[in-house]
């Protein structure tokens, strides 16, 4: 019998020069059962032709425009897994190299488990390829979706176990059948930022595991299509990780982070980008923030309990999900 079935989603959008590292690189994996696909994201830099010409046993999926990050990805699974019939699905960005045995490694693990929704590995920095960016997030009591565990520090075999994880990020991540059949897939209110992790609050709300595994390596390049310190990454930046905590935790929750995400994502970050005078990044964060409490006002999520202590209390479902968190990030 043949191993489960494997597409790996290459989404790209205008960035045909990256595809030479990423596609060449899934190409040659060692593992028996998979396919490429690039997502050209309705590009217009001649990435449907080019990949044609080069790997002509690679599939282009064309958008006929830019459906934003969830909306491309949605595009590709619901291609890969209903058209296709994969069993599984290796979402990751154009701008990585990938380690010949990062498809058996992923797979290896998700098969141990049925309710393992989503597998990652290790994810280095392209240029300095020793170096971690991320092997998952710790939990964080306040933003709930923390910050990268092993971030910046060099690969010295200090993560080497296979472990659950609260989140990871999506720049390479394995999506199982029953993940996406059971919870669906991106939801696109994320056009573009924390569209894994409010896909992922929605599967561990389904009873599924986030795992890591040490044996799957990727290089990325970060932020090449839109870059690091962009006003279009700021405003979703400012913008959807507060819809994500709006949607699945309580008021009392939300209530703690929205006074926090003011102070600290908002007010301080607008001043920093004012003072290193880049105007137009500081009034995309205020216009994310504001466009974030519109959604709320607008989809009857957002409450005055979400803004201001009613006096009812923190339910105790938000107490048991607070002194986890708070235990996590002392244990890591």
């Amino acid at each position: 019998m043949k191993p489960p079935k494997v597409i790996v989603l290459i989404l790209s959008f205008n960035g045909k020069s990256l595809l030479d590292d990423s596609v060449s690189s899934y190409l040659d994996n060692d593992y028996e059962n998979f396919e490429v696909v690039v997502i050209d994201n309705g590009s217009i830099d001649g990435t449907e032709d080019y990949v044609k010409q080069k790997w002509p046993e690679v599939t282009v999926y064309r958008t006929e425009k830019n459906l934003g990050y969830s909306g491309g990805f949605n595009f590709g699974l619901d291609y890969a897994f209903n058209q296709l019939h994969a069993d599984y699905v290796l979402i990751t960005n154009n701008d990585v190299k990938a380690d010949k045995k990062v498809v058996s490694a992923l797979v290896s693990v998700a098969e141990a488990d049925k309710k393992i929704g989503f597998v990652t590995g290790k994810a280095y920095y392209y240029d300095n390829p020793d170096t971690l960016q991320t092997v998952g997030k710790y939990e964080d009591p306040i933003r709930w979706n923390g910050e990268h565990i092993g971030g910046g520090l060099v690969d010295e075999g200090q993560f080497e176990q296979i472990s659950e994880r609260i989140f990871v990020d999506d720049i390479f991540m394995l999506a199982s059948r029953d993940v996406y059949t059971t919870v669906g897939d991106y939801d696109t209110t994320f056009f573009f930022q924390a569209e894994e992790f409010d896909w992922q609050a929605r599967a561990k709300n389904a009873g599924f595991k986030i795992y890591y595994t040490p044996n799957a390596k990727i290089w990325h390049k970060e932020s090449m299509t839109i870059g690091k310190r962009s006003a279009f990454k700021a405003f979703y930046d400012a913008r959807n990780p507060m819809l994500v905590i709006l949607k699945h935790q309580s008021p009392e929750y939300f209530r703690r982070y929205f006074w926090y995400h003011l102070k600290n994502g908002v007010v301080r970050s607008s001043l920093m980008n004012l003072k290193n005078l880049r105007p137009k990044v500081s009034l995309n964060i205020w216009q994310g923030f504001l466009s974030g409490i519109l959604w709320g006002i607008q989809n009857k999520k957002l409450t005055m309990r979400h803004l201001l202590n009613t006096g009812k209390g923190v339910t105790a479902k938000a107490t048991s999900r607070n002194k986890q968190a708070v235990n996590s990030v002392t244990e890591n």
